[in-house]
């Protein structure tokens, strides 16, 4: 996939991922045409992208308008769009459904009959389910995603392939640990900062002690790996994960929290969780991803899991997220 000097389209420009990835594009000398509703993303996140002349926005409705127009001449589409809030899809599967997979499809319908060959998508790391394999590489199967938000980013996987190798088409699949950083609108960071901020003394923690335990990786790194591996992918579908080499506890994480806010015995309520401790209704309880694939390219983090998480939160303290 070509990522410099080319024309491309970034559904979900002005969401959290999507704002940096629009950004970095810009600055490797594309042309990008940034499409979102904004629904979920922000204008102002667009500020850096808007003083680029090659910068073109445009919100419209990737369930309803026409895409066809926005796609034309473009050389290809990184479809970032989705509804990314892991916990809502136990309550709400009609939106997940409609705003990932059918927004996926017509992204696709939308590229084969305007003839863009290239696509590079965000899935996730849900889509392993319970893996009994930690560190997970991206071979490891059967795939058994355990909430609806996995399920349809590997239903959303299944269609790309279909369409890439029935269309004649390039995709490139990243499977992401769990990304932190500046212009995230929700994530546990947001959660605990709120929670601490309206009762400095006690902080309500999802689940059972020490928590789940998953891997992070700062949204900056995460944007320098999708322009790399979707450089270098050679496979008509590449499958990419992306993630950091180590992990930590929802403990960890308050305590990281804590101290950054400068807050001294905070006493932890745990709920005890769902489902035998997890956070919530579809939440993995462990998750390490193998990235082994994405570093054979040159790829390496700057930041590992705690690093990320301390970055990110300073940053939700100066109010950049």
């Amino acid at each position: 996939m070509k990522v410099r000097g080319s024309r491309i389209v970034v559904t979900g420009c002005a969401g959290f991922i999507g704002s940096h990835l629009t950004d970095a594009l810009l600055a490797m000398g594309n042309q990008v045409v940034g499409v979102d509703n904004l629904s979920a993303g922000k204008r102002q996140f667009l500020e850096d992208a808007e003083g680029y002349k090659e910068f073109s926005f445009v919100q419209a409705d990737l369930l309803r308008d026409d895409l066809r127009p926005l796609f034309k001449g473009a050389g290809s589409v990184m479809h970032i769009a989705a509804n990314p809030d892991v916990r809502s899809g136990a309550h709400d599967t009609l939106s997940h459904y409609r705003q990932n997979i059918e927004v996926t499809y017509r992204v696709l319908e939308a590229m084969k009959e305007t003839g863009v060959k290239d696509i590079a998508f965000p899935s996730t790391s849900t889509v392993y389910g319970e893996a009994t394999v930690i560190s997970t590489p991206e071979d490891y199967g059967p795939l058994v995603p355990i909430s609806v938000y996995g399920a349809t980013k590997l239903a959303c996987e299944a269609l790309i392939s279909a369409y890439a190798h029935s269309f004649d088409m390039n995709a490139v699949i990243f499977r992401f640990a769990n990304v932190v950083g500046s212009r995230s609108t929700h994530n546990v960071l947001h959660d605990f900062v709120a929670k601490l901020r309206a009762d400095p003394k006690r902080l309500e923690i999802l689940g059972a002690e020490p928590g789940t335990v998953k891997s992070y990786v700062h949204v900056s790194d995460c944007v320098r790996g999708i322009i790399m591996g979707a450089e270098y992918a050679r496979s008509k579908v590449e499958i990419f994960n992306l993630g950091s080499n180590d992990k930590m506890t929802v403990k960890e994480i308050a305590d990281i929290v804590t101290t950054s806010m400068d807050l001294k015995g905070v006493m932890y309520d745990w709920t005890g969780g769902v489902q035998g401790g997890r956070g919530w209704i579809g939440d993995v309880k462990a998750m390490l991803l193998s990235s082994e694939r994405l570093r054979s390219y040159g790829w390496e983090p700057t930041m590992n899991s705690q690093q990320s998480i301390r970055m990110a939160v300073r940053e939700i303290l100066a109010g950049r997220a």
